[in-house]
């Protein structure tokens, strides 16, 4: 199976879906992490040029550790609209090339305004990308993929339908998050937020919640062709 995360930005898909990615990966699957921002506003001092340099080197980084290959769509943060037909290009052409089974990105509640509008721009691309007469120079069209909602930002506003045991992976989710070291820095120094740690206690959380030590939690896109009759998550 191929697994496409289509995630905002750079260090999202630590939080949101990174032990389940690595239990795909350990099953022996295909995953692909698609950051849709570039990041280059994450910080205060570093200006935005520079920093899209270094985000991108850490997410490539963390992919590595995990080894999953890493894609990005390189739209500036706060720009993302779901409406931009030049954003919905860049993410049909990332679908047709990669030819995903399944495909994870943000809930619609999630807390920021970059976050919802990839979600939105997802669910359209998603469905774009399996028109044939619609960018053919993109490639063939595929087909549509079931898509899958990751938790949100300490789990407000969203309940999970699914959860993922990701015990085992814990430890390499950190290490993949410790590879945004300019995100881990200028949260500690400059808003006291360890994201390290706090990731723990979200994991924690939702693993109370389904029995075990650290999980992820999941809601499944509730749309017509999405649906299949098996469990597709790990």
């Amino acid at each position: 199976m191929k697994v496409l995360a289509i995630i905002c930005h750079p260090d999202d898909m630590e939080l949101t879906c990174g032990g389940t990615l690595l239990k795909y990966k350990k099953a022996g699957h295909d995953v692909t992490v698609c950051n849709v921002a570039n990041g280059n506003m994450g910080h205060y001092s570093i200006m935005p040029e520079e920093l899209r340099a270094i985000r991108r080197k850490e997410a490539q980084k963390a992919c590595d550790v995990a080894g999953f290959k890493s894609v990005t769509a390189d739209i500036d943060d706060l720009t993302i609209n779901s409406a931009n037909m030049e954003h919905v290009r860049k993410l049909v052409r990332i679908i047709r090339e990669e030819k995903p089974d399944l495909i994870i990105t943000h809930h619609p509640n999630d807390y920021c305004s970059d976050h919802r509008e990839t979600e939105r721009l997802v669910f359209k691309a998603s469905f774009d990308a399996t028109v044939p007469h619609f960018m053919p120079e993109a490639g063939e069209a595929v087909d549509l993929a079931p898509l899958y909602y990751a938790d949100c930002d300490w789990g407000v506003n969203m309940i999970p339908t699914e959860y993922v045991d990701i015990t085992d992976e814990m430890d390499t989710k950190e290490k993949m998050m410790a590879c945004h070291e300019s995100q881990v820095v200028w949260l500690r120094e400059h808003d006291g937020y360890d994201v390290i740690v706090e990731q723990r206690k979200q994991a924690a959380a939702r693993g109370t919640q389904c029995g075990v030590k650290y999980a992820e939690g999941f809601t499944p896109c509730l749309a017509s062709g999405r649906l299949r009759t098996y469990r597709l998550l790990p």
